[in-house]
């Protein structure tokens, strides 16, 4: 007798994640997958430009992201991030040339506040405050409207901050999305918001190790598998489409959808998802971080806001970069570079660059579209959803996407064989 099987369309990270929970259960498991290699969003490939392996896009996490570390604690590649022993942020400001380090203690009583050394410069203790306004439960409304953006902190912490996590502009951006990430990051105290990167690559970390780690339990994997249509029966999926591949479901077969939300609403009568998104700009130079380049290292008063010190290249993120995208690629890379340069007093022409612009990067994180995000359940009893974009709490980051993955997986593995 056959095994159930459990669908599983989509080898982003979501999908990934959702894959690793079922494998070596008591369903088979399919992966299906339209692109030629796994990761969506979250990838590294040969850049010829540069000539070296490059990231899609530059992804910080922090040490409180439990899902994604559990995550890569499963696939057993949890070695692959690197950062600090300690919870640390450098910065600098282009405006003032002051440069600090941000400092949060351990535990969850901040004491840090009260020492010059470890708070951001100009500010005093009780300027922290004001954030936890934010923190009280209530009615989702504009960051904006919650907590003062303006003033020295705000421009040199908060903006920054919820910038990154957000893709969006803090002030208009949804308050319940803003307190989730404090409440679950620098809330919980410097053991929770220590950043960590993929030092060798995002495929290298979240990507290939998966991969493999589905193979050796017998997951089917099928690459350039497009599903162009479901078939929808008495309240199931019935039937998968893949073009010249029609895959008809059985009474006990189970369907994880992990696309892209265009997709998933071109796939699913009456599905809502968010329409509005935000873009995100990433610069790449081949060139060798000086040897006093912090790993990370914040951008106040300048066109870029973070920058990352690989082995041989500098990288940069620039959220919320609609204002960009019509921005000529050669001008956008010598702006950025002079930026790059004094951050990092590197005194050297424009080496080689990749720009990657990101048009539909992820969805805006205001109070409407997070208020359209759809649950992981959906009306068809045999159909749950996974991605980023679905109603995770939190925002469009590799930590939403994975715990959605997770969400789809329990409710599967929840469901009776029958």
């Amino acid at each position: 007798m056959n095994k159930p099987a459990v669908h599983v369309v989509g080898a982003g990270l979501a999908g990934l994640a959702a894959a690793v929970r079922l494998a070596g259960g008591l369903r088979e498991i399919v992966l299906h997958e339209a692109a030629r290699q796994a990761g969506g969003r979250c990838r590294s490939y040969y850049d010829p430009a540069l000539g070296l392996m490059i990231d899609n896009g530059n992804h910080l996490l922090l040490s409180g992201n439990y899902a994604a570390r559990n995550y890569l604690a499963a696939i057993g590649s949890e070695d692959q991030l690197a950062g600090p022993q300690e919870a640390e942020f450098a910065f600098v400001d282009l405006a003032t040339k002051e440069r600090w380090r941000l400092r949060p203690n351990a535990g969850r009583l901040p004491w840090w506040i009260f020492s010059p050394l470890r708070r951001v410069p100009g500010t005093g203790p009780f300027d922290y405050l004001g954030l936890l306004r934010l923190l009280v439960p209530g009615k989702d409304t504009p960051l904006g409207a919650v907590m003062h953006c303006d003033g020295l902190l705000y421009e040199r912490l908060w903006r920054p901050f919820f910038l990154a996590a957000l893709n969006t502009e803090p002030t208009e951006a949804s308050s319940r999305l803003a307190a989730a990430v404090v409440l679950e990051t620098l809330a919980k105290g410097g053991r929770a918001c220590r950043p960590l990167v993929a030092a060798q690559g995002l495929s290298a970390a979240f990507i290939e190790p998966a991969v493999d780690y589905l193979v050796q339990r017998g997951v089917k994997i099928r690459f350039d598998h497009r599903l162009r249509q479901m078939e929808f029966a008495n309240g199931h999926a019935a039937a998968l489409d893949f073009g010249d591949d029609l895959v008809q479901l059985d009474a006990a077969d189970k369907v994880v959808l992990a696309v892209p939300p265009s997709a998933a609403q071109g796939l699913v009568p009456g599905l809502q998802s968010p329409e509005d998104y935000r873009a995100i700009v990433n610069a790449h130079f081949k060139i060798a971080p000086p040897t006093n380049c912090p790993a990370i290292l914040g951008i106040v008063n300048g066109t870029i806001e973070w920058l990352f010190a690989f082995r041989e290249r500098l990288s940069v993120t620039i959220s919320s970069a609609d204002r960009l995208l019509d921005v000529a690629r050669e001008k956008l890379a010598e702006t950025i570079w002079a930026e790059v340069a004094e951050a990092t007093r590197v005194e050297k022409p424009l080496p080689p660059w990749q720009i990657i612009k990101e048009k539909r990067a992820t969805f805006a994180a205001t109070v409407d579209e997070n208020a359209r995000r759809p649950g992981a359940g959906t009306a068809f009893a045999n159909l749950v959803l996974a991605g980023d974009w679905t109603a995770t709490g939190l925002p469009a980051t590799i930590e939403g996407a994975i715990r959605s993955g997770n969400r789809a997986a329990g409710l599967i593995a929840a469901s009776r064989l029958r």
